[in-house]
């Protein structure tokens, strides 16, 4: 039976396809910017990859503070922007799509950036408009959820009203069936399957969209479509000890 689905999900850098491939089907994506922020995760960084289809990381210098906010993480170098459109024109400059997005990239490099998660939509809303997304962005800093992990998302999808959660397989190993079972609410899980794509067909998985936008252009929507999967997530019964 088909219901109302919620995807929730951190901004992230330029992220990879797999993020966008869950929303050919959605229109709003709740962004989880009242959440920490983590060092090692891909809120501030990405991979593109040169021609032969190896990884270079993009990073965004930021100023870290112990148990911070996202909302709140600050960019510590002005001039980072300068480095990282230079590293994409010359990466990209000969990709088949580059003129089709290469200036409104460069325009979106040349605004000044103070917070993370503000160049972060940014990003996200250039990558929708270029797939023919209509997604609308919600970001829970100005009303974060109530609880924590699987009460809050239980709570957005009651604000959303959606009885479909969305998550990736990440989730699975801490989400609380039973308490969204409660709630009326079922589980889907989305995996992504790289496709393989341009002129070097052995490029690297988990590559920024980005990759996939200047080699494929409005075809990239096509590729992600065939990558996406969506199934129900049925819990395994929890064994009781003897």
């Amino acid at each position: 039976m088909p219901g109302r689905v919620l995807v929730a999900h951190q901004p992230a850098y330029w992220p990879w396809c797999g993020y966008f491939s869950r929303l050919l089907d959605v229109d709003e994506l709740v962004l989880l910017d009242h959440v920490q922020f983590a060092e090692r995760g891909w809120q501030h960084r990405n991979n593109i990859a040169d021609r032969d289809g190896r990884s270079i990381r993009l990073t965004v210098p930021v100023r870290r503070a112990f148990g911070q906010p996202l909302a709140e993480v600050k960019i510590a170098e002005p001039g980072f922007h300068e480095r990282h459109w230079r590293t994409l024109s010359e990466t990209y400059r000969r990709a088949p799509h580059f003129t089709r997005y290469g200036d409104r990239i460069q325009e979106l490099y040349a605004r000044p950036w103070t917070r993370l998660v503000d160049l972060n939509e940014a990003v996200t809303r250039l990558i929708l408009d270029a797939l023919d997304l209509e997604v609308k962005l919600v970001r829970t800093s100005s009303a974060p959820p109530a609880g924590a992990k699987t009460a809050a998302l239980a709570d957005l999808c009651r604000r959303h009203e959606a009885d479909v959660l969305r998550v990736g397989t990440g989730a699975t190993g801490y989400l609380d069936a039973d308490l969204l079972s409660r709630a009326g609410i079922r589980i889907q899980v989305a995996t992504y399957d790289h496709v393989p794509y341009g002129r070097a067909r052995n490029r690297a998985e988990r590559l920024s969209v980005l990759d996939l936008l200047m080699h494929e252009g409005p075809r990239a929507r096509t590729v992600l479509a065939a990558g996406a999967r969506t199934t129900s997530f049925t819990p395994q019964p929890r064994e009781v000890p003897a």
